[in-house]
């Protein structure tokens, strides 16, 4: 998808011009992947502008910082306002939010000691990851020939960009087999997850998803699947997955921040139940998108409203 630009990118305790946001070539990150991130979304609900769970994308940074041995220049909060104000400053509303920990230019070599940790975080507009039509109509995906990263290679519960590579190459896969996206599986053979995002199989009138175990990222977009399918008094539990369910689920859909909630229509070319989307994924979806959009109440407390005089502030 297209970036489009914006005004100004918080780079190290700065707002900087977009175009001026940049990094040695020399920098540690190019040349071996050292940094970890989040990709939040801000909603343009009927009270304003709000982020969504934008606590606990925080909480799950500094935890992969930590995973990483990466020592922070700034503080949680100070990331945390960073975040608030990229949206106040570039005057946005539905917009996607990219916070970045990364290590940047002094020395080179596998041993990150040495190179400094930088943070940057930008916000720009960014529509629907799957096209437009995809959250209403369904995506057919396949089964990737590439498994994801075993428990002993990298570590799954840190959102690192190392990790991407291996998503890279299932999405690339999936695109040229002619799929919108992959699910690939973990080093035993059971579902893990998708390129980017979760996934969840409806069977029987209950909601399945892998568990952590199974090589996933833990997503915030799935915790709160989880706790809104509860809600709805669906019955929800983690349990590791056979490859044939996804072929003989009543139902499946992929969640995360970028995907949202989307349905899956088809795996492998065969049809998921009646090949539309089905009523507990509507269900869920329609949960999902009334809390964001601010038309249902924010009962759990997921949504951080932009502080509009942070705009004042900062220009």
């Amino acid at each position: 998808m297209a970036i489009s630009k914006v005004e100004k990118i918080w780079m190290n305790g700065k707002w900087v011009a977009w175009d001026d946001a940049k990094i040695h070539v020399l920098s540690h990150v190019a040349h071996y992947a050292s940094s970890v991130f989040e990709g939040i979304r801000c909603y343009g609900a009927k009270s304003g502008a709000a982020i969504f769970r934008l606590d606990e994308h925080l909480d799950r940074l500094m935890a992969s910082a930590k995973v990483y041995r990466m020592e922070l220049p700034f503080t949680r909060e100070q990331i945390r306002g960073a975040c608030l104000e990229a949206v106040a400053v570039n005057d946005l509303k539905d917009c996607y939010l990219r916070p970045l920990i990364y290590r940047g230019y002094e020395n080179l070599g596998v041993n990150p000691f040495g190179s400094p940790v930088e943070v940057a975080v930008a916000a720009f507009p960014w529509g629907k990851y799957l096209g437009d039509d995809a959250v209403n109509k369904g995506v057919a995906v396949k089964v990737s020939s590439w498994w994801r990263i075993a428990p002993n290679t990298l570590p799954a519960m840190a959102k690192a960009s190392a990790n991407y590579m291996n998503s890279q190459l299932m999405k690339m896969e999936a695109l040229v087999d002619g799929y919108s996206e992959a699910i690939a599986l973990d080093v035993h053979g059971f579902v893990s997850e998708g390129s980017g995002q979760n996934v969840f199989a409806v069977v029987r009138g209950e909601l399945l998803t892998p568990p952590k175990s199974s090589s996933i990222l833990g997503g915030i977009t799935r915790d709160s699947v989880m706790t809104l399918a509860r809600d709805l008094g669906i019955p929800v539990r983690e349990e590791v997955l056979p490859r044939e369910l996804l072929y003989l689920a009543d139902e499946l859909f992929y969640a995360g921040t970028a995907v949202e909630v989307t349905p899956i229509t088809s795996v492998d070319r065969i049809p998921v139940g009646s090949s539309q989307p089905g009523r507990i994924t509507k269900t869920i979806q329609a949960a999902f998108f009334g809390i964001v959009r601010g038309e249902q109440p924010d009962r759990h407390g997921w949504l951080t409203p932009v502080p509009q005089p942070a705009a004042s502030r900062t220009r």
